[in-house]
């Protein structure tokens, strides 16, 4: 939803790959010395990429399908590149594995440079959304397949095949074939046939786009817990947010060929630092404002007397005038008809909208300077209706959870 132009305040809730791109980089944040990524804990990265270009040629000249991309995975980490369709995430991901080769730039494992290196000579294994099991073996047969082309023994065979079902909890139906399984079981073979193996890195290429949402709600757990029995660095491709923030140590939000933000699913969700990743990952008030005053580090627009919108300044630049944007989530404002404490951010406006959802209502309010916002409130045994369409309310919120982005 768009807000309606204000001299004070604009703005609008912006909700998954809603919301256009602006302030970003072509390489990410976590960097070392002299603009090589470096992980978290410092050492040898499992995955390197060293300012990756990838271009693929069209009738109209060449088109950059990855832009410039340096990033460091470290070992044992759950890495998501997360992103709409179209934005390199999966090209990325190919030219890990050896599928592609980049344009430009280096690819590295474990401090390995495998640029050009053949996809059967990478220390990798990958894992797609259709499973390509082998339909005339059974669930051993399909798991052990890679250990009889290295020529490993029957006995160990047998070992590490047992081993490995017994983590992707699939004992018991190693003489079933794939077409006796259920989509979930199909997609732990795939996953066990990649990891007994023991690559140094698993690929996952949105594995789990093909069930329905409770059993993949059900298998986001289960992949976690499987990677971190095993302790293998899975860097997992997905366009769905969800997905990436229930599973993921680290999180790289991808559009148009670049990383536009790095780092925790928290850091990720409560502190976006474009316009674009706010909008794409889950749901967000966004609001552009010009600062009345600034006080201590907060700016202060005052749409009017008694309402006001504190947000805490990033940088020194921000004073008196400026025009600034922000984002605040649904979930951190509070509907009421009481006037909010001064110390809050507080707006006034009408209710537009209701919607039940079982565990929260969602309002949409659309407020005194014509913005439209969004508020979901949890509901509770205890919890009355709050307010119908067409009521006046209040909307409050600690100033901690105005983050200003751009």
């Amino acid at each position: 939803m768009t807000g309606r132009e204000s001299p004070a305040l604009t703005g609008g809730a912006e909700s998954r790959a809603d919301g256009a791109a602006a302030g970003r980089t072509g390489s990410i944040e976590a960097e070392g010395p002299e603009g090589q990524a470096s992980v978290p804990g410092g050492g040898v990265a499992a995955i390197r990429l060293a300012d990756v270009t990838k271009d693929f040629a069209s009738r109209h000249g060449d088109v950059a399908a990855v832009r410039g991309l340096s990033l460091a995975i470290e070992q044992g980490e759950f890495f998501s590149l997360l992103g709409p369709s179209g934005c390199g995430k999966t090209t990325t991901l190919r030219m890990i594995a050896g599928f592609e080769e980049p344009s430009r730039g280096q690819i590295l494992l474990y401090g390995t440079d495998v640029t050009g290196v053949p996809p059967n000579r990478r220390d990798v294994n990958m894992v797609f959304q259709s499973y390509a099991l082998f339909p005339h073996m059974t669930v051993q047969e399909n798991v052990a397949f890679g250990l009889r082309r290295k020529r490993v023994g029957r006995s160990e065979i047998t070992r590490q095949v047992a081993e490995m079902l017994q983590i992707v909890d699939l004992t018991g139906r190693e003489q079933r074939r794939p077409r006796e399984l259920s989509g979930g079981q199909q997609q732990r073979v795939a996953l066990a046939r990649a990891l007994v193996n023991h690559p140094r890195a698993l690929l996952l290429d949105e594995p789990l786009g093909a069930l329905d949402l409770k059993l993949r709600q059900a298998m986001q757990v289960e992949l976690k817990r499987i990677q971190r029995e095993v302790g293998i660095t899975f860097v997992y491709v997905t366009h769905d947010q969800g997905e990436a923030l229930t599973m993921s140590d680290r999180i790289a939000v991808m559009n148009d060929g670049i990383v536009e933000q790095l780092g925790s699913p928290r850091e990720i969700y409560e502190h976006p630092r474009t316009r674009f990743v706010a909008g794409f990952i889950g749901t967000s008030n966004l609001l552009t404002g010009t600062v009345a005053r600034v006080s201590g580090d907060s700016a202060v627009i005052e749409p009017s007397g008694d309402e006001r919108i504190i947000v805490p300044v990033r940088h020194a630049a921000v004073g008196s005038g400026s025009q600034i944007e922000l984002t605040v989530r649904p979930e951190k404002i509070e509907l009421s008809t009481a006037t909010p404490e001064p110390d809050r951010c507080a707006l006034r406006g009408t209710v537009t909208e209701v919607v039940y959802l079982g565990t929260s209502t969602n309002f949409s309010v659309t407020t005194t300077t014509g913005a439209d916002m969004v508020v979901f409130q949890q509901n509770s045994a205890t919890a009355a209706s709050i307010a119908a369409r067409g009521d006046s309310v209040w909307l409050s919120w600690q100033p901690q959870h105005s983050y200003m982005i751009g």
